[in-house]
């Protein structure tokens, strides 16, 4: 059972040895497979340090344990296994480099200087030293999977797992000791929120790091290496252990996803202590892959496809599983009705956050609001209230003892394509409806449709054409008189009110005072509560909100000070322009902060005016939103361009001009205007150019899109084209008319973190500009 114990007494050195056994590894010594100079030994023989057979053939660079082959540490673990005519040599002008035999070398070791010798310790720890004995690099200080005796993992720092048993490469979960001092586990491709955490220590507080002594103790310590809290037993205290014996005790987070503490003694046999979760494999978010879920059969986890899907490969059953019907365009609950069926799950637990949920009487109203809805692929029904859910379907697991389908308070409804979607064969695979077929037409007929269709298209395209040069003239003067007039919302000026420079502490920290104008006329319990549940948000992409004061009809607001100004100075204003990384960077940390009030907050917020002057940058350079949370307090006439319309001109979406209901899908819009601007650095709407078409941004960059010439809109810089070619995808599926074609931020999310793949969107055809 994991306890948390306090204590206050300073443990045994945790720094590795700093003078070198001998004899040490000269410079110009060299390691090949397959031979008997393959490995360095620590002096003990305990650990090795050399090249590590993987499959038949291959290796890879790697400490193990000797007399159980298990491995401790990779080196560039993601790159392929070399071959046997690969060579690791301690060069001669101080570094550690592999050779493929192919022709090309990686350096091992980044050392901050030239490496005089290098040694393997009986602790696990490769060290290069230099002349003066010093140490410049060492393996404890790049954990990959394990933590030995005397290393730990610092604040901000992350294990990750591999991917199998005996693929040691980067695999699906990570365990972070993140700066709030609280250690978690994650699924590897995800944010650092809750949502996605399967485990946590619960130790948020002073800034440590983790510790293993040399006890088999795991510790939180602090920066002058006092032990906080322990968390685990002493292992020590085990007579299985043979404390007569050297133990050797090692933390890994195995393959599974779930961190174990092992102890090895000297007879070659492992033992595992403890375990975190200490539950069922299933438990692990992500254990099985998207739209699977994870049973438990004879205590064995398994994965299982959700009705719908199949197994992506049956032979990685973890993997994950794909759609086994073809998917219809959907625009409306007509279309869904007619090609989906829904069908049913009980007992089962569903750990993802939905991106819709509301209060519903009767499970069949939950099933047929989400088979009327486009985006929603399965639903989940619980005490009262239905959660909807997009692809991928992620953490599902059914509840263990529970195989049997049953009465529940919980039910699953999932979206499958039905017989007016797709006709069935054998195979399971979908075939096409077959078309109709063609009545034909004499050749006489023919002619006289050819002639008059020719006639007729001629005539359109050349109405269409003068049309089109009138209307684009006027166009073009209408947007030079919006932008001398200054009414397109594109100054820097304080969204909601005028923004103050003030200190607290007797300077001691800066803030944002931010004076709100022209509120709608709420009592001072209705805007405290406000502004509580604005204060609670808190998200490392957020500006965050200190404090508040309310006298009279006054309100002050209090936020965190952002020292680089906004990034529309950056991007639009500025003599230097971010370089590509920062801003796709910064394009992704905006995605997660709206994400975070989408669906991360008790209940979802609508910022209403998403705009580069909103997304203000701290000190160091990370993008924070502002201003969330205020558009439910500004008055209707307060916009500066439509009244009853909030947001900025150019960045609100098309619904605004309609009589329909406003969604998140609102804010989708304007991140997708403003992720072109970052990409392009430039405003959406930009008058003073040399090309016509280059006016609208939005409309050129789907140009550029379709003719496969997006360099153009960075003809400036260099950039990773594939990089540019799938955020500019996401960009023009977040800007469709149409608030149903647009994404979830969950989905922009995934889809820029290169976890889902991009469709090919359509043409925006927007005329909100």
């Amino acid at each position: 059972m994991t306890f948390l114990l306090f204590t206050f007494l300073s443990s045994p050195a945790t720094i590795a040895q700093t003078q070198p056994p001998k004899p040490p590894i000269q410079l110009g010594t060299s390691l090949f497979p397959n031979s008997t100079h393959a490995s360095w030994l620590s002096p003990s023989g305990v650990f090795a340090f050399g090249f590590y057979p993987q499959g038949s053939s291959g290796f890879f660079v790697a400490i193990w344990l000797v007399d159980v082959k298990t491995v401790v540490w990779t080196a560039n673990r993601d790159d392929p296994p070399v071959t046997s005519n690969a060579r690791l040599q301690l060069t001669t002008d101080g570094k550690l480099v592999l050779s493929d035999g192919q022709g090309e070398e990686k350096v091992i070791a980044n050392a901050s200087a030239k490496a005089s010798f290098a040694s393997m310790l009986d602790s696990g720890n490769l060290v290069l030293y230099n002349k003066d004995s010093s140490i410049i690099w060492q393996s404890f200080d790049h954990p990959t999977d394990t933590l030995l005796m005397g290393q730990s993992l610092p604040a901000g720092d992350q294990l990750f797992s591999n991917s199998s048993r005996i693929n040691h490469s980067t695999g699906r979960f990570r365990l972070k000791m993140q700066g709030d001092g609280n250690l978690v586990l994650y699924p590897a491709n995800t944010t650092d929120t809750r949502r996605d955490a399967y485990w946590a220590s619960g130790t948020v507080g002073t800034k440590h790091h983790l510790y293993l002594n040399h006890t088999g103790l795991l510790s939180f310590r602090n920066s002058s290496n006092f032990d906080l809290k322990f968390l685990n037993n002493d292992p020590s205290l085990d007579n299985d252990l043979h404390s007569g014996n050297q133990t050797i005790f090692r933390a890994t987070l195995d393959f599974d996803g779930v961190f174990r503490l092992y102890a090895h003694v000297n007879n070659g046999s492992d033992k595992k202590i403890c375990s975190w979760p200490e539950g069922n494999t299933c438990e692990v978010k992500g254990f099985c892959g998207f739209n699977s879920f994870c049973t438990f059969n004879d205590d064995n986890p398994e994965c299982h496809c959700l009705a719908g899907f199949d197994f992506i490969d049956p032979s990685k059953e973890t993997l994950g599983c794909k759609r086994n019907f073809a998917k219809a365009e959907c625009r409306g609950e007509n279309d869904s009705v007619a090609f989906y069926n829904m069908t049913s799950m009980y007992n089962i637990l569903w750990e993802d956050h939905p991106y819709f949920k509301v209060v519903m009487s009767w499970e069949e109203e939950c099933s047929f609001a989400c088979l009327a809805d486009c985006n929603c692929w399965g639903a989940l029904y619980e005490g009262g209230t239905c959660k909807k859910q997009g692809l991928p379907l992620r953490y599902v697991r059914r509840i263990k003892g529970s195989d049997a389908y049953g009465d529940s308070t919980v039910v699953v409804f999932l979206k499958v394509g039905n017989n007016s979607l797709t006709n069935w064969k054998g195979n399971d695979k979908p075939v096409p409806k077959q078309p109709p077929p063609i009545k034909t037409t004499g050749n006489k007929a023919i002619g006289h449709i050819i002639v008059v269709t020719t006639v007729f298209a001629l005539l359109l395209c050349a109405s269409i054409g003068i049309s089109s040069h009138y209307m684009y003239k006027i166009g073009v003067l209408r947007y030079k008189r919006l932008m001398e007039t200054g009414i397109l919302g594109l100054n820097e000026g304080g969204s909601f009110g005028a923004v103050y420079k003030g200190a607290l502490n007797k300077g001691r920290r800066l803030v944002a005072v931010k004076r709100l104008e022209k509120l709608v006329e709420e009592g001072e319990r209705e805007f405290q509560a406000e502004m509580r549940a604005i204060g609670k948000t808190h998200h490392r992409n957020l500006v965050r909100l200190l404090g508040f004061c309310a006298e009279g009809s006054k309100r002050l607001l209090v936020y965190e000070y952002m020292t680089n100004g906004s990034l529309g100075n950056l991007i639009f204003g500025a003599q230097r322009r971010l370089d590509w990384n920062d801003r796709v960077r910064i394009a992704l940390e905006i995605a997660r902060g709206i994400l975070y009030l989408h669906e991360e907050c008790e209940a979802p917020i609508i910022h209403c005016d998403i705009k580069p002057q909103n997304i203000l940058m701290d000190e160091f350079s990370t993008a924070k939103i502002s201003d969330f949370g205020l558009a439910k307090l500004l008055m209707p006439d307060q916009t500066r361009t439509f009244t009853g319309v909030r947001g900025t001109r150019g960045y609100v979406a098309p619904e605004w001009h309609k009589n329909i209901p406003i969604s998140v899908k609102a804010d989708v819009y304007s991140y997708g205007v403003v992720l072109l601007e970052i990409l392009c650095c430039r405003r959406n709407i930009e008058v003073n150019v040399s090309v016509p078409e280059e006016v609208l941004l939005s409309n050129w960059a789907y140009k550029c899109f379709v003719t496969g010439q997006l360099n153009k809109l960075v003809l400036w810089e260099a950039s990773d084209k594939n990089v540019l070619e799938n955020m500019v995808k996401v960009a023009l599926w977040c800007i469709q008319d149409e608030p149903v074609l647009r994404p979830t931020m969950k989905s922009v999310v995934l889809m820029l973190e290169g976890i889902t793949d991009i469709a090919i969107p359509p043409c925006p055809n927007s005329n909100s500009m």
